[in-house]
């Protein structure tokens, strides 16, 4: 499995069998036959994708295990709302959860059906748009993942509706050093046994 980095919470995962897209909120990074998530509203992606999911449900695509989960959005008052949804991808043998702009708690069903996790990727730009570093972390230490990839913090080439922290400010919160800095990170099933929680930083495509 491949992972890269796109701005904001867009991330694109490979595998031998599937490529999927999350959150490509400009419709540039999904290509013809591309599994597209998204956690949120959105505009259609500008290529045909295989299928597009963004509702909670559970959804077998090719090779790939997706289950998208109802979550509360960070920004809605209504305390039941089911705004938002967190997905669960399983591919290779990996699980990755992709939590988007939640709000800051996840009770026992969730977390249920979260399981376990082997890579989290969670938003932490903050300024009440979307988790910041100490919702981040709170949801870090529930879900307890092997590795922590942070998105949707500041910068230059992405244009937010709401300023969002830079992500030096947001490792402060987190207390977490960066493992490494990565234009791809590579990930195999085997090489996550018994690892403590990491953090990586992807550099944005």
């Amino acid at each position: 499995m491949e992972l890269q980095f796109y701005g904001a919470n867009c991330v694109r995962i490979t595998t031998k069998k599937a490529a999927i897209v999350i959150d490509d909120i400009e419709g540039n990074v999904t290509k013809a036959g591309d599994i597209a998530l998204f956690t949120g509203e959105h505009n259609a992606p500008k290529a045909e994708a295989k299928i597009v999911i963004d509702q909670p449900g559970e959804y077998e695509v090719s090779d790939a295990s997706v289950q998208g989960i109802a979550a509360r959005a960070h920004m809605d008052e209504d305390k039941n709302g089911h705004t938002a949804t967190i997905f669960k991808v399983i591919a290779e043998d990996i699980r990755v959860a992709i939590l988007g702009h939640i709000y800051p708690e996840l009770n026992d069903e969730q977390m249920e059906a979260l399981g376990r996790t082997d890579v989290l990727i969670v938003p932490v730009g903050g300024s009440g748009y979307t988790l910041d570093g100490i919702g981040a972390l709170k949801l870090i230490k529930k879900i307890e993942p092997k590795i922590i990839i942070p998105t949707h913090y500041a910068d230059k080439a992405v244009k937010y509706e709401v300023p969002q922290a830079g992500l030096a400010d947001v490792l402060k919160d987190i207390s977490m050093e960066p493992k490494e800095t990565v234009p791809k990170l590579k990930l195999k099933a085997t090489e996550l046994l018994g690892e403590n929680s990491q953090l990586i930083v992807l550099e944005r495509q």
